[in-house]
């Protein structure tokens, strides 16, 4: 601080008997201001130490793979994909390719290194959900980008909120929502990373949705960088009481 301002400050208040009767006070002011600046010091670096603590960083994928079969969805075929307009479909359903319930419990795979951002069974029509987000860099300019990977109907979750992840580890198995379905993964990537599992919160398009496939086949290999980015948390609403990350 700059010598002037450690000057001892003039600061005088009514005493006793209520007469008006006022005396200086040096320094009281300069030691009470100090405490003030000290709290609000303290505070700043606890709203940066938190803000930093909420938001991890991961580093940015080399590429993706498919979420079943890994890497390339061998012994799977996709049953239905995405459809935006009526009978909406969001995302994409795989199926074992021996048909029936024959790849209930098989594995699901991360799509990319990222970190799980929901984990939880909402039941209803959903079950067991997991959703990963991932950091890339866009080749058509460069710039940082991040999407979402939601894996509904799940038999089993093998992970949890705030857990990082590579690209191929499993993170659930394929599941019926308990006897809802025949057995299939339902895959969805967005490039919002608002939705979370509030999908009727945006508009049904390409700039919210990612035509999952399409979206993979065109970022399998990507270059490979060890620089960390800070990861965005906390975009989602609460859904059947689960915030996630």
């Amino acid at each position: 601080m700059a010598a002037g301002f450690l000057r001892p400050c003039r600061f005088f208040y009514a005493c006793g008997d209520g007469s008006g009767w006022m005396e200086w006070r040096p320094m009281i002011a300069c030691r009470w201001v100090g405490q003030k600046i000290g709290v609000f010091l303290l505070g700043v670096v606890l709203a940066s130490a938190f803000t930093y603590a909420a938001e991890p960083t991961i580093n940015l994928v080399d590429g993706f793979d498919f979420p079943v079969g890994k890497p390339n969805a061998e012994g799977f075929y996709k049953s239905r994909g995405l459809r935006l307009r009526e009978p909406k479909h969001l995302g994409e359903d795989w199926n074992g390719r021996a048909g029936g319930n024959s790849d209930l419990g098989a594995p699901v795979f991360a799509i990319g290194d990222g970190i799980v951002t929901f984990a939880h069974n909402v039941r209803a029509a959903w079950g067991n959900v997991v959703i990963t987000r991932h950091a890339y860099r866009d080749t058509a300019n460069g710039k940082i980008k991040y999407c979402d990977a939601l894996n509904g109907h799940l038999n089993a979750i093998l992970v949890k909120v705030g857990q990082r992840i590579k690209r191929g580890q499993p993170i659930g198995s394929i599941g019926t929502n308990f006897g809802m379905y025949p057995a299939h993964l339902h895959f969805e990537l967005r490039h919002n990373i608002t939705i979370g599992m509030a999908r009727n919160s945006v508009s049904v398009d390409l700039n919210n949705w990612a035509d999952p496939s399409e979206f993979i086949n065109k970022h399998r290999r990507m270059n490979r960088e060890w620089r960390a980015v800070s990861l965005p948390v906390g975009t989602y609403q609460v859904y059947a009481g689960f915030k996630g990350l």
